[in-house]
């Protein structure tokens, strides 16, 4: 049976609030939450996911992500232990949101914020049809084109199929309850700090 929390994404008894934050791959989303985290008056909190890529040189177990075994990762799933799960640009590795990370973080009265993209989204938001959504958005599909071709970081293959993607997300842009254009970092910070404040 599912719990309250499990049915609305919040929770009468004081329990946290599950925050659904999306954009495209480019739009700055890792340096604005950073900036959310550092000045946000909410007991906020990152949902670790998990993952079958190989940990990089500085990440750490349990705080970057859950590093899991293919076989590890589909056992998971299978048990229907995932919120969500995507694999990535083709690149053959997946990543997943626990529905254990996220309970704990709520049972302990976090916010809990879920990183997550568009189709993810959506499954989320069939167990927390309450939870607050927001979208981070580049101004236009130009901008976001120069601020990806600006990082120089990419083949033209790579980034085209970047692009391909971040159209789909744009789209669905208008489902979320907020969609804030990301200027500038602490322009968008605050406003996204103002949103989460302001929430019941």
């Amino acid at each position: 049976m599912e719990s309250n929390s499990e049915k609305s994404g919040s929770n009468e008894e004081g329990l946290g609030r599950v925050i659904i934050f999306s954009g495209p791959s480019g739009v700055g989303k890792t340096t604005v939450l950073a900036k959310v985290f550092a000045q946000c008056n909410r007991p906020l909190v990152e949902s670790v996911s998990a993952t079958t890529r190989p940990m990089r040189s500085g990440e750490t177990e349990g705080k970057s992500y859950y590093y899991l075994s293919d076989a590890q990762f589909q056992k998971h799933r299978d048990a229907g232990e995932f919120l969500e799960t995507v694999e990535v640009f083709g690149r053959g590795h997946w990543y997943g949101t626990l529905k254990s990370t996220v309970e704990d973080g709520l049972g302990q009265g976090k916010w809990v914020i879920l990183e997550i993209d568009v189709e993810g989204a959506r499954k989320v938001l069939v167990h927390y049809p309450d939870a607050i959504t927001i979208f981070v958005h580049p101004g236009s599909a130009q901008e976001l084109e120069r601020r990806l071709r600006g990082r120089a970081t990419e083949s033209e293959e790579a980034l085209q199929r970047r692009l391909e993607v971040a159209k789909v997300e744009l789209d669905a842009s208008a489902s979320y309850q907020h969609v804030v254009i990301n200027h500038s970092v602490e322009q968008t910070a605050t406003e996204i700090c103002q949103i989460l404040e302001s929430a019941e």
